[in-house]
């Protein structure tokens, strides 16, 4: 077996690993596929605020059960499963108050515990949503980050009534207009990249504007009405886009922060005080991953194009190098360790 490990900052290593047997409450997962996202990449490079080294990375997996403790009846051996990287301690205000992901004692699989890209992996059993077999584990492992976005859609509110703009056609931003997409909402996506808002294109956006040659204000101020858009997502992390949401979104808008940059930005007060705007961030999910495994089942999401390239477990390092060297050609790249 063998395991993808960040040993320290810049040095991604494959390694043999062994794996524990589960304890009661647990169970032994045979990892099929696990995705690599952004925030892996972050760890490899030491910008990951959060993470603890050595650590095997990796928290976007799915694949079988082939072990249970001996406390675990609601799943067994043979289930296919994806799993829930969020760990919470049940017990702080946030757990108390339904927000898990922002716990006070919160870890995260492949952040502060080992994760998924690895052979196999011993998790909580309550981490685990069983995902039917006619679902590819390929398409189930896209549940996670489908969960962010959901996340931030639930944070903000989406609906039918809105007019959503996002920033960012990568991953993050790809993942959030599907999932506004099926809550009805009519959804623009600025982007420089010309391939990729063609991407966005593919996935059902409304509407498209390439940042720095469309004038992205100008080009929205006549969306809702002549309002602006009703909700902005910002799914490219980038600090100073916070000042033009504000700007550009309407009275009583909301506006969804994913990125967590330690740079500043200038907001104005006025702004948000004068629009009664809502700034909400945020992190992770609160347990949304089953919801999301219904709409993949049902086919209500159907991300498989975002699935841009597979490689073996074992060529880790070329995947992260593919990833880096040529972001343009990758939406999703996933690693096979079946």
């Amino acid at each position: 077996m063998i395991a993808v490990r960040v040993r320290e900052p810049h040095f991604l290593e494959v390694i043999e690993a062994e794996c524990a047997e589960p304890g009661p409450n647990e169970i032994r997962v045979k990892v099929s596929t696990s995705g690599i996202c952004g925030s892996d990449i972050h760890i490899l490079h030491g910008s990951n605020p959060f993470a603890k080294y050595p650590r095997v990375i990796g928290h976007e997996f799915a694949g079988t059960i082939a072990a249970t403790g001996i406390a675990v009846t609601s799943v067994s051996v043979g289930d296919n499963v994806v799993v829930d990287p969020v760990i919470s301690c049940g017990h702080c205000y946030a757990c108390r108050v339904g927000r898990s992901n922002v716990c006070a004692n919160l870890e995260v699989l492949g952040v502060h515990r080992d994760g998924g890209f690895r052979s196999e992996v011993v998790v909580p059993v309550a981490n685990a949503v069983k995902v039917s077999k006619n679902l590819p584990l390929s398409v189930a492992a896209l549940a996670e980050p489908f969960s962010i976005a959901a996340n931030v859609l639930v944070r903000t509110g989406c609906d039918e009534r809105d007019t959503v703009l996002i920033y960012g056609s990568g991953t993050v931003g790809l993942t959030v207009l599907q999932v506004a997409k099926l809550k009805g909402a009519r959804v623009i996506v600025a982007d420089p990249d010309k391939r990729r808002l063609e991407r966005a294109e593919q996935f059902g956006a409304d509407r498209v504007l390439q940042s720095g040659k469309d004038d992205i204000p100008a080009s929205v101020a006549g969306e809702n009405n002549g309002l602006g858009p009703t909700l902005v997502i910002d799914g490219a992390g980038v600090p100073a886009l916070l000042e033009e949401a504000c700007r550009v979104a309407s009275p009583a808008g909301r506006i969804g922060i994913l990125g967590f940059s330690p740079a500043p930005c200038n907001v104005s007060q006025q702004e948000i005080v004068k629009k009664e705007l809502t700034l909400v961030g945020s992190r992770l999910s609160r347990r949304l991953l089953p919801e999301v495994v219904s709409w993949l089942e049902s086919g209500q999401l159907k991300p498989e194009p975002m699935i841009t390239q597979t490689f073996r477990g074992s060529e880790a390092k070329e995947a992260f190098a593919l990833i880096e060297r040529s972001p343009e050609q990758t939406v999703k790249v996933q690693l096979d360790f079946s």
